[in-house]
């Protein structure tokens, strides 16, 4: 079958995570990068274009003249799915027009600038079935999967208990103020949204525990702080949280905790054991039963102890480590799969998941929550 031709609006030259998008899309041969808009400045648009060896007819001036040429070309020529890169509160409209347009979206965390945005993206896409993909990339690690695939059947009992952290050491001074463009953009609120880590990474955490439990966050206590004088938004928090089945835990997220990098940290304990997996070592998965020594599971194409879900994702042979775009490489991929099926060019296989527009929505109704119980000091439902 023919590649999907993907076209991208954001990750220009500069860009934080725009290259790494271009690179997990490109890993599996299932997309060829045909079109761009990839900044507000042309020159720059133009130069990352060139740079990709991109035909020069095909990067545009703004996201509106390319869906609207893209859209009217043959079938055969015209992009085939959006990936949107651009800070947040450049998600919702092209994305919208997007699907206005009958093309697929995958898009970046958090998935709008407001949850009125996200609510408003759920309703279009239930609307025309048009596949929407959000990048909560941890997710897409073979050992998350062996992890939801543990808990799922039951091996580790009914849970009764989930922590998980994502501690940052990046926004321990006030970069903003200098020329780091994604510092000033992500703790600025007319850009990021009402939130700071708790939008940046705290998504990725709350997605992580309802992703390996299969259970959603329905109420949390919340406390946010702001450790570097000036900052408009928080750089550091933490949530007691309660999910269903009486599943109590905690979520801490912090980009003010000096020296660490990007140390997203999960467990969750049930009755007859628990697990733990970490970012910093995502080829390992600890499986901790009671009563019997620690089990430590590896990720690897030929290790026939891991459940089929976690094989599905595995890229490497054992010992060689599953990296960041990989993981990302896995949604993309995943969300191919989908788009094929959307047309009627592949069957659906539910092995091959992905963030949905739902788990978009999920995030931004938890920085909702995690702000307000932050400033009125009372628990408050999702």
């Amino acid at each position: 079958m023919k590649k999907l031709k993907l076209g991208m609006i954001g990750g220009g030259e500069g860009s934080f995570i725009g290259a790494i998008h271009r690179n997990a899309a490109l890993l599996d041969n299932c997309y060829e990068l045909t079109a761009g808009s990839f900044s507000s400045d042309f020159k720059n648009s133009q130069l990352t274009g060139k740079k990709i060896h991109l035909d020069s007819n095909r990067v545009y001036k703004s996201y509106d003249e390319m869906l609207d040429y893209e859209s009217n070309l043959e079938e055969e020529d015209r992009i085939d799915v959006i990936s949107i890169v651009t800070p947040n509160h450049l998600h919702f409209d092209p994305a919208i027009k997007s699907l206005d347009k009958g093309i697929p979206v995958i898009i970046d965390k958090p998935m709008t600038f407001d949850s009125d945005q996200a609510k408003k993206l759920c309703d279009k896409v239930e609307e025309s079935g048009i596949p929407f993909a959000v990048t909560h990339t941890y997710t897409g690690y073979p050992m998350v999967k062996e992890a939801r695939s543990i808990i799922l059947e039951g091996k580790i009992g009914k849970i009764r208990k989930v922590a998980v952290e994502y501690p940052q050491g990046w926004l321990s001074t006030m970069l903003e103020k200098g020329d780091n463009k994604q510092a000033s953009w992500r703790t600025d609120p007319s850009k990021s949204g009402k939130a700071g880590s708790m939008g940046d990474i705290g998504t990725h955490a709350a997605n992580m525990v309802e992703y390996v439990t299969g259970k959603k966050i329905i109420k949390l206590f919340s406390k946010v702080n702001v450790f570097v004088d000036g900052r408009m938004l928080e750089d550091d928090g933490n949530v007691l949280l309660s999910l269903e089945d009486n599943i109590e835990g905690n979520l801490m997220t912090s980009q003010i905790a000096s020296g660490e990098e990007n140390d997203l940290k999960v467990r969750v304990w049930g009755e007859r054991g628990g697990i733990e997996w970490k970012h910093s070592d995502p080829n390992t998965l600890i499986l901790k039963l009671s009563n019997s020594p620690n089990q430590i599971l590896r990720a690897g194409v030929d290790n026939s102890y891991l459940s089929d879900f976690a094989l599905a994702h595995c890229r490497t042979p054992s010992g060689h480590p599953e990296g960041f775009i990989e993981a990302f490489a896995n949604i993309y991929r995943n969300f191919a799969y989908s788009v094929l099926s959307y047309r009627g060019k592949k069957q659906s296989d539910p092995i091959y998941d992905y963030p949905t527009v739902h788990e978009g929505h999920r995030g931004m109704k938890f920085i909702d929550a995690v702000i307000e119980s932050s400033e009125k000091s009372k628990w408050i439902n999702i």
